[in-house]
Order: C-alpha cells, then sequence, then structure tokens
C-alpha cells in the first residue's frame, strides 16, 4: 500500500469513529446539554463540528504518514501506531462518557488520560516525522482547551 492509501485509510477511520462519537452527541446536544451552566468562554454548538472534522483528518495524515514509516522503523512505528489507536479509542469514550452518561466528571476524569495519551503519541510521531508531530499539535491544544471546558462545566453544574 502507498502513502496515500495509508493516509486515507487512516483519515476514513478517524472520521468513522468521529461519526459515531457524534451519535452519542448529537442528542445530547439538543436535551441535556442546554439545560447546563457553561462557563463565558464556551464556543457556540456549531463550531465543533468542522473543528472536529479538520482535526480527525489532520490526526489521520499524521498517522498515516507514520505508517508509511513501518518498513523502515517497524517497532517504533508499531508502538507509535499503538498509542494512536488508544487516544483515538480514549477520544470516542469521553463523548460516551460527557454527552452519552451525561457526566461531565467522569469525562472530565477520562480527558486527563486522554490527553496524557495524546501527548505521548506527538512525542512519538515527532521522532519519527516531524510533519506528523506538527499535525497533531492543534489536537492536542484543543484537547487542552477541551479539558478546561469539561472541568468548567462539571464545577458550575454540580
Amino acid at each position: 500500500m502507498n502513502k496515500i492509501s495509508k493516509i486515507l485509510v487512516v483519515v476514513a477511520t478517524c472520521l468513522v469513529v468521529g461519526y459515531f462519537s457524534g451519535v452519542v452527541t448529537r442528542s445530547a446536544i439538543t436535551t441535556w446539554y442546554p439545560t447546563l451552566i457553561k462557563p463565558s468562554f464556551n464556543p457556540p454548538n456549531w463550531i465543533f463540528a468542522p473543528v472536529w472534522s479538520m482535526l480527525y483528518i489532520m490526526m489521520g495524515v499524521a498517522a498515516g504518514l507514520i505508517w508509511d514509516r513501518i518498513d523502515f522503523e517497524k517497532e517504533i512505528v508499531k508502538k507509535a501506531l499503538v498509542f494512536f489507536a488508544v487516544q483515538l479509542a480514549l477520544n470516542a469514550l469521553w463523548s460516551y462518557l460527557f454527552f452519552g452518561l451525561k457526566n461531565p466528571m467522569l469525562a472530565g476524569l477520562e480527558i486527563i488520560i486522554l490527553w496524557l495519551m495524546i501527548y505521548e503519541t506527538y512525542f512519538k510521531f515527532s521522532k519519527i516525522n516531524k510533519i506528523a508531530g506538527y499535525l497533531m499539535i492543534p489536537y492536542l491544544l484543543w484537547v487542552s482547551f477541551a479539558s478546561v471546558l469539561n472541568a468548567s462545566i462539571w464545577w458550575l453544574n454540580q
């Protein structure tokens, strides 16, 4: 499989994970989420879908670039991709905890682990391919913001 095919496979995988996370989110956005007290810096709801779509595409490109190096650096690439898969699963789990279970506290604890896994993925990707590492930075920054937002929502609604 060539580089472009690998990138497309991972981008599609990320977008599918994002889609299924959105399924859990959609019903809560119109029912439960509007009832919460939110901080003044809470973005409008419409911003989340385009931001997440772009982040999933960037993550997929990053992972595809890493996967393309598997023939040259097999062990570190495999390890980096395991971290990527774990953080992607944790990303989906956060939506289920926050919107599905309607549990900002549990989601807040989980997002800390997610952030650490994203950071470790970024670190491992950067050692293999600098561009792949750079592509993970917006995701890390957005989840940093989401962590503060999650904690604020939990605090304001306890």
